[in-house]
């Protein structure tokens, strides 16, 4: 096998793990919950790519069924959980965009002064 036929076959087994989730904070013990659960992906590896998204990289569709298994094993009793997968190749596929964050404008001189 050439290994440009390896490079291809390995963006498609590798596989990223993304939890999506909409959990209540309406209560002391909600809050806890949600807490619990945030800390509990990140003790798995996971790590925040928005707010209530998190990502894991893992080396094939196995050792991602591993982390899918130990998120059900954590699942908060209230809100909802989305978890799904992406090839590595499909994640290299997408686009990200940040905005420009408004900055204050430096002060200008109300005269132009020349020497």
């Amino acid at each position: 096998m050439l290994q440009s036929e390896l490079n291809r076959f390995n963006q498609y087994r590798i596989m990223w793990v993304f939890v999506f989730f909409d959990l209540p904070t309406d209560t002391k013990k909600d809050r806890k919950n949600a807490t619990r659960f945030r800390k509990g992906l990140i003790q798995d590896g996971f790590t925040m790519m928005q707010f209530s998204i998190y990502t894991r990289h893992c080396n094939s569709r196995e050792n991602a069924n591993v982390h899918i298994n130990r998120i059900r094993g954590i699942l908060p009793p209230k809100g909802e959980v989305i978890i799904f997968t992406l090839t590595d190749k499909q994640f290299g596929m997408m686009e990200f965009f940040k905005g420009e964050s408004v900055t204050k404008r430096p002060d200008t001189p109300q005269q132009l002064e020349l020497f």
